[in-house]
């Protein structure tokens, strides 16, 4: 007999304070004991910049508690459930970092010769071909850093390839429902970005793409499955009308978690496509990085990628640098190789019919929250949706509660929030994924600790309004903590 699970993920309890460092050490405290040497003194940095620079003095209790406290202060994916929508927060598998810490594969330099490093260039050659055959796209580059990285060099390699055609370029087509970075992706390589407004369905209407797609634009950036979570089933008819016009489809690949193993974007019309390893591939997100983007690419954009990429010979695996088309080095050496070797080991360990469940699992999730709430919160769009879903604040503006007031009193239920008022085409709203690692008791708890919220917002507003209330902090001021943040612990 199965047991509900019925308490808060989040409960209130001990919260450590923690000073800044240089106000917890004390001169004469020490972490280490420096044994004697023969070493000449070295000017320190304080004498070399003419100012006077306070290191605090610390025993090793003081760091070891500092950080651990600070880590304890964070909430990750490793701590719950992290329901991001567009960001795909899946659980990092522990093996993908075992794998990549290995020294003969942590530690080879980037600098030795080929015929030294053949077990790494063949990681490399493999997860090539591996991206390759779930994307549809048969070549591919490893080195853009993130997904928009490479979504800049996919803008790059579209820049090359109307060159190569003497044909001048100066717009892009992108959807509403299209990823944020997209225009500024565009922007960076001196394409003008043109909106296109979505259907009342929630996705691209081929007649509006046939109007603004000219002689001038040079193709158009989709964002599929887009960010309202919704398929865009006529990608080949836009698709087509761009290729007609000498254009070329680049497809966002941000959101291939709902659709890896199940369609194949090259038969879908699209020429240019990155990848997001850190959502798709669960190799760890946020923080700054160190992040991955690879491009995939059509046959006969080929020749535009970037340089160097790893191709296989009679004598073994090499970097080839000869690409005379080539949009040149978008990274040092050969992208974030760490990271690379996580997504690798992720795709061996899974094979392609589990990364094809894994598609149906976070689509199947994120379709059971939006029937699960129907009642609950506005849907946006009532349609069947992909692997997230998306609602807004209008059923609850009648009591004054707003999305923020929602997302805020999710902190005190122990939740991280979804992402709110985004994609910007749905006012007040809520974007929910929960992924394919998450179990259905732990979605099931999401999903009453939502209704038990709205219930809150029916009948004490107020509770909501001063949100998060358990918190070391309380609600701040997000405009000035932005623009004027305090780190003081």
């Amino acid at each position: 007999m199965e047991t509900p699970m019925t308490e808060k993920a989040g409960a209130s309890g001990l919260i450590f304070n923690e000073p800044l460092l240089w106000e917890k050490g004390k001169k004469g405290r020490r972490a280490m004991s420096v044994p004697a040497h023969d070493v000449g003194k070295a000017k320190l940095p304080e004498e070399l910049l003419g100012e006077k620079i306070d290191f605090p003095d610390l025993s090793e209790v003081d760091v070891v508690r500092h950080y651990t406290r600070l880590s304890q202060w964070n909430f990750g994916v490793d701590s719950g459930m992290y329901p991001l929508g567009s960001c795909t927060m899946k659980y990092n598998p522990k093996i993908n970092e075992k794998i990549a810490a290995t020294p003969e594969i942590a530690a080879a330099h980037p600098m030795l010769d080929d015929i030294l490093v053949q077990g790494t260039l063949k990681i490399l050659y493999d997860l090539q071909n591996y991206l390759a055959a779930i994307t549809g796209l048969p070549a591919v580059s490893l080195q853009p850093a993130a997904g928009a990285h490479g979504e800049l060099t996919g803008m790059l390699i579209f820049a090359a390839y109307h060159r190569s055609r003497n044909s001048k370029r100066t717009k892009i087509l992108i959807p509403d429902t299209a990823h944020g970075t997209n225009p500024a992706s565009a922007a960076l390589c001196g394409y003008k970005p043109v909106p296109i407004k979505s259907s009342v369905n929630g996705i691209i209407d081929p007649e509006l793409v046939a109007e603004k797609m000219d002689d001038e634009t040079a193709g158009i950036m989709i964002t599929n499955p887009n960010t309202l979570g919704l398929f865009e089933t006529n990608i080949r008819e836009v698709a087509e009308i761009v290729h007609a016009r000498g254009g070329l489809v680049y497809g966002d690949g941000a959101n291939m978690n709902a659709v890896m193993g199940i369609i194949d974007a090259g038969k879908c019309g699209v020429d240019v496509m990155h990848l997001n390893l850190h959502k798709t591939f669960s190799t760890p997100h946020g923080g700054g990085g160190p992040g991955a983007g690879p491009v995939c690419v059509t046959e006969e954009l080929a020749p535009f990628l970037p340089v160097p990429r790893v191709v296989a010979d009679g004598e073994g695996y090499r970097l080839d640098f000869d690409a005379p088309e080539s949009v040149g080095r978008v990274h040092a050496f050969h992208g974030n190789f760490g990271v690379l070797v996580k997504a690798w080991s992720y795709i061996l360990s899974m094979g392609g019919r589990n990364l094809k469940k894994a598609s149906q699992y976070a689509v199947l999730s994120a379709a059971y929250i939006k029937e699960q709430l129907r009642d609950t919160l506005t849907l946006a769009y009532d349609r069947s949706c992909m692997h997230e879903c998306v609602f807004s604040d209008k059923s609850l503006q009648k009591y004054g509660v707003s999305t923020l007031d929602l997302a805020k009193r999710l902190i005190d239920y122990g939740y991280h929030p979804p992402t709110i008022y985004f994609p910007l085409v749905v006012a007040g709203a809520i974007m929910i994924e929960p992924t394919e690692t998450e179990c259905k008791e732990d979605i099931d708890q999401f999903i009453q600790a939502v209704k038990d919220i709205v219930k809150e917002a029916h009948e004490n507003p107020d509770l909501l309004h001063n949100a998060p209330m358990v918190t070391k902090l309380k609600r701040l001021d997000e405009t000035r903590a932005a623009r004027r943040p305090c780190l003081r612990g």
